[in-house]
């Protein structure tokens, strides 16, 4: 059985390493080793993730994805969220949590009948649209809310918008100037790759 972790954290690195220290402990608590990590620093709202779509490639038939919350996966739209679940059936991969306890039930050896095997992947699918839904709506929520935080900040003159790292962009800079990869300096910094592309722009300029 090969467990891949799919860790998409902040850019804070002690997100990623609490993740990655929780679902080790919970696949040991299972019977079982975590084979690979992918640590993903994108928005979990866009379908564009490097370490996700590297993951599902290197995928083999009937691998499992191990991951922390559900919303650390999908808080895609209804029509990304399709998308990701074809991209995932193609290879049968299953999606396992420890939030979703009828998802365990693919880390258990034994043979099952097709009846019961069925049921539970119906139940499972089911539960997984849920949680992906109300992943979506706590993200639009929370966009609201802000939206309306600033509208009401720039109404009273006290929004200064989003202040840039500098310390954080200048050691990006410097990376990309002594040759570093942005998947290095992702892993380095647990910056996006976003960030570093902006500092590349401004570097060539």
């Amino acid at each position: 059985m090969f467990i891949r972790a799919y860790l998409r954290a902040s850019t804070v690195e002690q997100d990623a390493e609490r993740a990655r220290e929780l679902l080790i402990g919970f696949a040991a608590e299972h019977g079982h080793q975590i084979a690979s990590f992918y640590v993903e620093n994108e928005s979990g709202a866009t379908l564009d993730r490097p370490e996700l779509m590297r993951l599902i490639r290197d995928a083999a038939d009937r691998d499992i994805v191990l991951v922390e919350q559900i919303d650390r996966l999908a808080r895609l739209n209804q029509t990304d969220w399709q998308t990701l679940k074809q991209l995932l059936a193609q290879k049968q991969l299953s999606i396992v949590s420890p939030e979703l306890p009828t998802s365990w039930v693919a880390l258990q050896g034994g043979s099952r009948s097709e009846f019961t095997s069925a049921i539970l992947q119906a139940v499972n699918g089911m539960l997984l649209d849920m949680l992906a839904a109300v992943a979506r709506k706590d993200y639009e929520d929370r966009r609201r809310r802000q939206q309306h935080g600033i509208a009401k900040a720039r109404d009273e003159g006290k929004y200064r918008g989003r202040q840039k790292d500098e310390k954080k962009r200048q050691h990006i800079a410097r990376l990309l100037v002594t040759g570093h990869s942005y998947s290095a300096i992702q892993e380095m910094l647990g910056c996006s790759r976003y960030l570093i592309a902006s500092v590349a722009k401004e570097t060539r300029s």
